[in-house]
């Protein structure tokens, strides 16, 4: 709402972002895969809960090596998802409702299927075909050793060789993620040049803006040094190694590449780019949300923070401080496709919800633009007894079993019915869903006022609306010992009650709390908004 003290910023500094993971969101076609045509039928459910953009990942045309993230075609819609029609009839529709559109962008590989690749398998060493990747001469007196030591992000070593066309082993091709993903060489004119005509192509296309995917990964250090070893392991809830002294990552020069990709998209005013930035120092954080880089980048703090005052304190702190310096506006976000959901991490059943319940509020609360995975309105937890034959996430192969990947967060969502799949699917869904999901399906939760449903609808249409949610800044309000409070510059005071024990409020009217009150005080494990 503007008002005369706050104008009316661009729409992405306070927007209410769905990220849809479109294989688990709806499939209108009876093969078990959502669609965008499933996508499309449900906008209506995505009007009434209220959000302002959705962010769609991959659906470029891929051999879903990686769920998408290994594009072959980055100018086309893979058949799975419908093709480019069923694209621009999704587009046509959200605008129609007021829903922007933004969609996932991999700017730092390719898949190895896309024509360059082939092109490049098929060419010699040294030629114009192979300088789009990075291929190198193995170590060794017959070259069998990688060219330096990382290893990838899935597991296993971040080099594959190739056999040439004479028959015998031959160069190396860097993939920091699966085999089927060699990186792009950036300081190749012509990998950034074929990246803003995808960029064009898209927005041409109606496309309000782009999530860039690994977009603190396109530049390489010059030489391609070894790195220190051994790295962290790789977790199943983070699968994204983040130290910042990775050389694999976060290097000086993708802070040009952006700059070049920003002016493309400053031909389109209302077009955002939000970066997939995984930089811990705020310093570095925020050089890539400067004027003329990214427009956002996900500061992914919350979504890996444990529910604890001083924890979420510091990462609200942290997130505010990383881009005031550059102007730029906190991003905030509790799961995504990468990330074990928020109901498990904070402790499952019950408590998980109500927690899960708490920190949606607290994050709605705050300044900046919201992020929500989709199945998060429902209070999905985690599936982490997925049968091992039914694990897709490449990582479950890359690491030799050992690492389950990230498919517990991707299981189809629920829509309606008592028993599996629940309406996502008229066949059998790619992943196994919970029969125990037949209590929060949508048309279960549409139907009461306590669901976490309607808490999410309520809490965004407040949102949206009240002035009390206006402006950039907020202060620390005095709390008791194990809660929260700020208030907002518009006037809304957040309180979170972290305890186990019910607490008094302050004074105010009360907008929404988490969870019912009762005389005045706040239950445990639950938020309120108060004016």
């Amino acid at each position: 709402m503007p008002d005369a003290l706050f104008p009316q910023p661009p729409w992405w500094r306070s927007a209410v972002f769905y990220q849809v993971y479109p294989r688990s969101f709806a499939d209108s076609g009876g093969d078990g895969v959502g669609d965008l045509r499933g996508l499309r039928d449900k906008l209506g459910y995505l009007e009434l809960l209220g959000v302002d953009a959705l962010w769609i990942c991959p659906v470029m045309r891929s051999p879903m090596a990686d769920g998408g993230y290994d594009v072959s075609d980055p100018r086309d819609i893979d058949p799975l998802f419908g093709g480019v029609a069923a694209l621009d009839d999704l587009i046509d529709e959200a605008h129609h409702r007021h829903i922007r559109v933004t969609m996932d962008l991999v700017p730092n590989h390719t898949s190895d299927q896309h024509h360059w690749f082939r092109a490049a398998l098929a060419s010699a060493p040294g030629s114009p075909e192979r300088a789009r990747y990075w291929f190198r001469d193995g170590r060794g007196p017959d070259g069998s050793v990688p060219p330096n030591n990382w290893p990838g992000i899935f597991g296993g070593p971040a080099w594959t060789r190739v056999i040439e066309a004479d028959g015998r082993p031959g160069q190396w091709y860097l993939h920091l993620f699966a085999p089927e993903q060699p990186d792009l060489n950036w300081e190749n004119p012509e990998v950034a040049a074929d990246f803003e005509q995808t960029i064009r192509f898209w927005l041409n296309r109606g496309v309000d803006g782009f999530r860039i995917d690994v977009a603190h990964g396109m530049a390489k250090p010059a030489g391609l040094p070894d790195m220190e070893l051994p790295t962290r392991p790789i977790g199943d809830d983070h699968l994204v190694v983040h130290d910042d002294d990775d050389p694999r990552f976060n290097n000086p020069g993708v802070h040009e590449i952006h700059r070049r990709l920003r002016r493309v998209m400053d031909e389109y005013p209302n077009a955002v780019s939000i970066g997939e930035v995984w930089v811990d120092d705020n310093i570095r954080f925020g050089e890539y949300v400067r004027p003329d880089e990214l427009h956002l980048a996900f500061n992914f703090r919350l979504a890996e923070t444990p529910f604890h005052p001083d924890r979420i304190r510091d990462a609200v702190d942290n997130s505010l401080r990383a881009v005031a310096a550059v102007g730029a506006s906190p991003t905030w976000t509790l799961s995504n496709h990468d990330v074990e959901r928020e109901v498990s991490r904070y402790g499952g059943g019950a408590l998980g919800q109500a927690r899960a319940r708490a920190m949606i509020m607290l994050e709605l609360a705050l300044p900046g633009s919201v992020f929500i995975y989709n199945g998060a309105e429902l209070g999905l937890p985690n599936v982490d007894d997925l049968p091992e034959e039914a694990l897709q996430d490449p990582t479950w192969e890359r690491s030799g079993h050992t690492q389950r990947g990230r498919d517990g967060c991707r299981v189809p969502l629920p829509w309606e019915g008592e028993r599996p799949p629940f309406g996502f699917t008229s066949g059998t869904p790619w992943l196994p869903m919970p029969p125990q999901w037949a209590g929060v399906t949508v048309e279960k939760q549409l139907e009461r006022l306590d669901s976490m449903l309607s808490l999410y609808r309520m809490a965004i249409e407040l949102r949206a609306e009240r002035k009390e949610f206006i402006g950039p800044g907020l202060e620390w309000y005095g709390s008791p010992p194990g809660c929260l409070a700020f208030r907002r510059e518009g006037g809304l005071l957040c309180v979170l009650n972290a305890t186990d024990a019910a607490i008094s409020l302050p004074a105010g009217e009360v907008l929404l709390t988490s969870a019912p009150i009762s005389a005045g005080k706040l239950p445990a494990n639950s938020t309120a908004w108060l004016v």
